[in-house]
Order: C-alpha cells, then structure tokens, then sequence
C-alpha cells in the first residue's frame, strides 16, 4: 500500500488538539483516548465501561467539551421517564396551544451516566435518536443536531437496581470501551494534579461545524477489497463460532468498517491496514456478540468475548 498522508478539509492539527485535550483529562491512557477519538470521527455512539472511579465521566465530558457545542448530562435513575429524555408537549394557556418542551436529547453531546440504573422503558426512548437522529412525540418528528452522539457510562460490576441493556440497544453504540486502572506514573500524575470540583475543563478545541467537515472526509476513506473481505470474515467467524449464541449482525460489520476507517484519520493516513481493523475488532464487536450458555454469565464471563475475538483474529488469515 502507499504511503501516503490524510488530508482532510480541516487541518490535521485539529485531531492532534483533541487527542491532547483528553490526554489531559484522562492520564496514562493513550490507546483509550485514540478509541474515543475514532468512535467520534465516525459519528458513533460511545458506551464506557468500568468500575466507579477510574474516570469514566471525566473521559465523556472532555470529549464532549473539547468540541464548540451543546453538551447535557443526564444522571439516570430507576424512576426516571422517557419525557425527562426527549422533551414533553404541554398546553400553553396563554397562547391556548400545545407547545413542545424539548429535553436534554435536543444537544450535540448527551452524557447518558449509569445508563444502566433507568428502566428498560427510559433505556429505549434513546434508540431512534441514536438510530436516526431524530426523535418522534405526538405524531411529529424533530431532527436532532449534528454532529450528535451519545456518550453512555455503566458499572459492570454492580447489578442491585441496574438493568442490564438489551442487545438492541448495544447494538447502537458503535464502541464499548473500557479505561481500566492507571499505572503508577499516570496515578502519581493524577495525584498531582488534583482539580477543585467544579473547576473549568477542557476548552473546546474544533468547531462543531469543522467536526462535521472532518466526519464527512473519514466517511469517504478508501477501503481496499482485501480488507473488506478480511472484515467478512472475521464477522463469519463470530456467527460459527461455538462459544457464542449469537455473532455480529450486519450493522455490527458496518461499524468495523466506519471504525476502521476513522482510525486511519486518527493515525494521519488516507488509506485503511490490516492493524487498524484488528484494533477495533474488540471494541467494536465484544459488546455485540452473545455468549453461549457453557460460557458463563456475569463475572465468570467477563473478558469471555474480548477472549474469543482475540482467539478469532489469530484463526483468520490477514490479507497483505
């Protein structure tokens, strides 16, 4: 393949701003930062998971804030409603009409944190916005924002008061990831630069409208053939395998190839390898993939599909 450089609309730097924004926000954690980094030059929809602490919420908002845009937060809980999502039509007795009050779904960003605690009815009131990008109350149809994606956090390791997510609402989000614990130098780092609560984050560091410019060029990445059907063929493997009941859907695949794509772009290339397709396999397949019953659940089966895909890769031949 060429070696050649990726020349966006926007200038390359811009990547390299945001990628050092959530550095600063998230410590130790270069590989984390570059996923998240894909995931949004996708436009895809982010689930972050891992045990309380580790800055989950921390890595959502930096990504969001580095942008020039809109940002909301919601903090699910058991006895939230669908309309404390999407917004709720109410009777002006002024004006004596039904106006439409719209909610926090209505931003660029939407930080969905312990997406996990709301019932499974709040849970699905954000499938057609992440699906579409539009939502519908009362008969009508309002298109969100672009760019628009929703960054979600859940704690896998409790499960009093949580429900778990279905496979169709996992299915929307492009990525799982998880932060894990930072090595001693990064936690030396965190010590030392402990922030009052409440103080400024990062400063937006893109333009929404540049954002959307730079999607719109990862989108039009050229995929060679070889890769395409090296990506079929992983995505075979998973539905064959026997440890898993069910593999990746067709949407699934999609996802690998617009991740891949994107991190092409992270890596400041115009083409997409081998090594940028089995760097996203995991995070994007893992939380896709439904294990058999002789696997195990809950903690037993944690890392049992990170483990099979891994074991899938090595089994598939790598196109040069």
């Amino acid at each position: 393949m060429r070696e050649t450089v990726y020349s966006p609309p926007v200038p390359l730097s811009k990547l390299a701003d945001i990628e050092g924004a959530l550095g600063e926000a998230i410590r130790g954690k270069a590989e984390v930062v570059r996923l998240a980094l894909a995931c949004l030059l996708s436009r895809g929809h982010l689930l972050i998971e891992d045990v309380p602490g580790v800055g989950k919420t921390t890595l959502a908002q930096a990504l969001a804030r580095s942008v020039d845009s809109t940002f909301h937060r919601i903090q699910f809980t058991s006895d939230m409603l669908p309309s404390d999502v999407l917004g709720v039509t109410i009777y002006n007795a002024h004006s004596q009409e039904f106006e439409f009050k719209p909610g926090p779904v209505f931003a660029h960003f939407l930080l969905a944190d312990e997406i996990n605690r709301a019932t499974p009815k709040t849970q699905s009131a954000l499938l057609e916005a992440m699906n579409e990008r539009q939502i519908t109350i009362d008969s009508r149809t309002y298109p969100l924002a672009q760019p628009f994606m929703v960054i979600a956090t859940q704690n896998p390791v409790e499960h009093h008061g949580t429900y778990p997510l279905p496979e169709s609402q996992l299915d929307r989000f492009l990525m799982r990831i998880r932060i894990g614990y930072p090595d001693e130098a990064a936690e030396r780092e965190i010590l030392r630069h402990i922030t009052e609560p409440g103080a400024e984050g990062p400063r937006p560091v893109i333009a929404g409208d540049d954002l959307v410019q730079l999607q719109e060029a990862v989108a039009h990445i050229p995929v060679d053939d070889a890769l395409l059907d090296y990506m079929l063929a992983v995505v075979k493997r998973t539905r064959e395998h026997e440890a898993l009941a069910m593999g990746v859907s067709p949407r699934g695949a999609q996802a690998l190839f617009r991740a891949s794509q994107a991190m092409a772009a992270v890596e400041g290339r115009d083409y997409v390898t081998p090594d940028d397709v089995k760097r996203m396999v995991v995070p994007v397949f893992a939380h896709r993939v439904v294990l058999g019953a002789r696997v195990g659940v809950g903690r037993q089966a944690a890392g049992a599909a990170e483990n099979i895909l891994e074991e899938i890769l090595t089994s598939v031949e790598v196109p040069l």
